[in-house]
């Protein structure tokens, strides 16, 4: 069958957007297929897909895949960019209540549909390891404070930790930050791409909660981040126990459309 889809990026974090309210696309036991289709050799290439549905009492339904084929859990720049494909539908205007697989999300999109500042979750738990902050943002993520991060080996010093004993049995996302003073530096290893990506969306709001734990900051905070693919903003209110009003705002960009048989 001919598929069709676009692509979107949001800070160099880049995904297939498949439009499935007519439930033209079946991704159950479809692992192979959509790791065909995120192979940047012999597919379309991209960090992860998402489709999106019609759900009741909401806008729509986003799943999330990863570049592995496997339905994973939820993603930050994934939910900008799906808001971004939704305005281009004509399904929302310049907000929107939608259902992803942590729990419901209001976001709201520019006129111009390429600035998206979406709601997360709340957090209250934070754990230590060692040195690194341990937390979920929707997707399980590990904080570690860095210095000289332009010149570190992510790759290898990522994997390592991401199927170390503690973690190999369901993978962690592992985030790097250095602090610049106004701004934070990150960089993403992320399980089920296993690799680095350009950006992480659920890792650059775990880093900036994680510093503001580790710095004792309180009150609304507002941090300006610098990933490889480009700039973001997380912005959240703290009183020391639980973060909420949590928003992760950056661009969400069309880049392609096509078909593509499968």
């Amino acid at each position: 069958m001919k598929l069709n889809f676009l692509k979107y990026e949001g800070a160099g974090n880049d995904f297939i957007l498949i439009d499935n309210r007519n439930q033209v696309f079946s991704s159950i036991n479809n692992t192979e297929t959509i790791r065909n289709l995120c192979d940047r050799h012999f597919g379309i290439g991209a960090d992860g897909l998402m489709i999106l549905e019609l759900k009741n009492d909401f806008d729509f339904e986003m799943r999330y895949f990863n570049a592995d084929g496997r339905e994973g859990s939820m993603c930050g720049n994934g939910g900008r960019c799906i808001v971004a494909f939704a305005k281009h539908l004509n399904l929302i205007q310049t907000e929107t209540n939608f259902l992803a697989v942590d729990g419901p999300h209001y976001a709201t999109i520019s006129e111009n549909g390429n600035w998206v500042s979406l709601q997360m979750i709340d957090v209250e738990e934070i754990n230590s390891d060692g040195d690194a902050f341990v937390l979920n943002t929707g997707s399980p993520h590990y904080v570690i404070q860095v210095e000289d991060l332009a010149s570190k080996d992510v790759y290898k010093d990522g994997k390592k930790i991401r199927y170390n004993e503690t973690y190999s049995k369901n993978g962690i996302n592992v985030n790097f930050v250095e602090d610049f003073g106004d701004h934070y530096f990150v960089r993403t290893y992320e399980r089920g791409v296993e690799n680095e990506t350009f950006a992480c969306g659920t890792g650059v709001t775990a880093v900036s909660m994680a510093m503001a734990k580790k710095k004792g900051l309180t009150g609304t905070i507002k941090n300006s981040i610098k990933v490889p693919g480009g700039n973001l903003s997380v912005r959240f209110n703290y009183d020391g126990n639980l973060f909420n009003n949590v928003f992760l705002e950056g661009p969400a960009t069309f880049v392609f459309e096509g078909s593509i048989e499968i």
